[in-house]
């Protein structure tokens, strides 16, 4: 049986690239309304313009008609600073696209659950953090976590986790919470399929799959350049050419982002107390000299030069 997914308007939290991206295949993809939010009015410019130069591009290579690319970009509607999350009232689902930060996922979706109708499906992008701490977050102060209102405001919570780029890549990892009730479930997953994507499902474990496996993957090539096993090159060509991947684990690092890539390292060795997972310190220093990758300029390598 096809379950129907029952989203007619979604909000997306955050317009950096994750939060864009999102927004962009909701629009075009599952065709709902879509209300965006940030705190920042100039990561909205800016992702705004991501999103023109994105559906520009679908449209000059035929992938999109200009009409239904009208009609996407027409679907988003930016919330007011003013708004605030109150501007999220009116919608079925919100998707959080946030730092990879407990703390402030936490915040974020108790007051979520405060200022949204019970009904509001309330989704992380999480690519590390446990739904069930975040889950937990929502109830209301002073009830037990076994009352009936707690399970429902907590069964409303749910990861879907996009992968970078999203109007690209294929996959949504979905993971439920301890709380996650079935519907929730179900209905997240029949959205992301509706945005085009095909979903695997994770238990909430540190990193879930895919980071438990491809972080320490990435970390490990670190800790051979900083060992002076090889080289940056030599290190990213072996991969590629000797494993077939479309390009090196300290490329993708710095396409993920070395401060994300940190932090969901340090979720998994904290999380799981296992030294395999403890970070770099070459990865921690890059880090601290503000050497992010990509998005900085600078990573493994240089980009301003590009």
């Amino acid at each position: 049986m096809t379950i129907a997914h029952g989203i007619r308007t979604l909000g997306v939290l955050g317009a950096g690239q994750m939060g864009l991206g999102i927004a962009y295949v909701s629009a075009l993809h599952a065709r709902v309304a879509v209300r965006l939010y940030d705190r920042a009015p100039a990561q909205i410019e800016s992702g705004l313009k991501l999103m023109d130069k994105l559906l520009d591009k679908d449209v000059a290579k035929g992938k999109v008609g200009a009409a239904d690319a009208k009609d996407a970009r027409d679907r988003v509607q930016v919330v007011s600073q003013d708004e605030g999350l109150k501007g999220l009232r009116d919608v079925d689902m919100v998707v959080e696209a946030a730092s990879e930060n407990l703390q402030l996922k936490q915040q974020l979706f108790r007051s979520l659950s405060q200022e949204l109708p019970p009904t509001t499906i309330l989704a992380s992008n999480t690519s590390s953090i446990s739904l069930t701490k975040i889950a937990a977050a929502t109830i209301p102060e002073g009830q037990s976590a076994a009352s009936e209102e707690a399970r429902r405001s907590a069964g409303r919570v749910v990861g879907l986790h996009f992968f970078n780029p999203v109007p690209v890549m294929k996959l949504v990892e979905l993971i439920s919470a301890l709380q996650t009730s079935q519907e929730t479930l179900d209905r997240a997953r029949a959205f992301a399929v509706a945005c085009g994507k095909e979903v695997t499902v994770s238990k909430d474990v540190p990193g879930f799959v895919s980071n438990a496996l491809l972080m320490p993957f990435i970390n490990e090539a670190i800790l051979c350049l900083e060992k002076g096993t090889a080289t940056r090159d030599d290190i990213d060509k072996t991969l590629k050419l000797g494993m077939n991947h479309p390009m090196g684990p300290l490329q993708l690092a710095d396409f993920i982002g070395l401060d994300t890539c940190l932090a969901i390292q340090q979720t998994l060795y904290t999380g799981t107390s296992d030294s395999k997972y403890r970070p770099s310190i070459l990865l921690e220093r890059m880090v601290d000299a503000g050497w992010l990758g990509k998005k900085s300029g600078k990573g493994f390598y240089d980009y301003l030069s590009q």
